[in-house]
């Protein structure tokens, strides 16, 4: 099952996504859905729907994660699960470190992967920009960390590499594709009593 827009905003507010995760999750789904979109112009067969809700849910399980060791996108993935979201879990579960070695092969893993490795807080930057902010919030001057964060962003450039193979415009281009205000976000929100009712009395663990 995939889960409507409003639905997603919904989940977000159940389980307190701060302001700023949300923002940057915004900005990730806007990105996908472009990219989404142009994938499927050239022929490659993605789901946009899917491609949108799990980039909006990517984040599901941070702000739970915040101030512990646990891995924010395994409980992503678990949420996901638990509101039986099964498309979206393994998309949401591999957004930090990307495990498929199917390359060039795009879908909407891919796609998601892509659209948060772009996304600085709620800023669109390059992939160079991101890799030189991660080093330096999460390498901690250790070669072993160092050398992991270096290893999967080479997997971003793999992965940039692929889509724009058949994507219609540069890289470069991208950002000017999308609105980069957070607050303008026109996405759709409605009352989804089940969806409430689904997750009320949950507490992020």
């Amino acid at each position: 099952m995939i889960p409507t827009v409003a639905a997603c905003f919904q989940l977000m507010d159940c389980y307190r996504m701060l302001d700023n995760i949300r923002d940057h999750s915004i900005i990730v789904a806007r990105l996908s859905a472009v990219l989404a979109e142009e994938c499927v112009r050239a022929g490659v067969e993605v789901s946009v729907p899917l491609t949108i809700t799990a980039a909006l849910l990517h984040d599901i399980g941070k702000t739970a994660c915040l101030n512990n060791d646990h891995d924010h996108a395994v409980l992503g993935r678990e949420i996901c699960l638990e509101h039986g979201f099964t498309e979206l879990a393994g998309i949401v579960a591999e957004h930090v470190y990307y495990q498929n070695g199917s390359l060039p092969t795009i879908t909407e893993k891919e796609i998601v992967y892509y659209a948060d490795k772009r996304v600085n807080h709620d800023k669109i930057v390059s992939l160079v920009v991101r890799e030189e902010y991660i080093l330096e919030r999460y390498g901690n001057n250790d070669p072993i960390r160092l050398e992991a964060i270096g290893k999967n962003c080479r997997k971003w450039q793999e992965v940039e590499e692929s889509l724009f193979t058949v994507l219609p415009f540069s890289v470069a281009e991208l950002a000017s594709r999308i609105d980069p205000d957070p607050a303008t976000c026109d996405m759709y929100l409605e009352v989804i009593p089940e969806v409430v009712d689904r997750v009320s009395g949950v507490s992020p663990s």
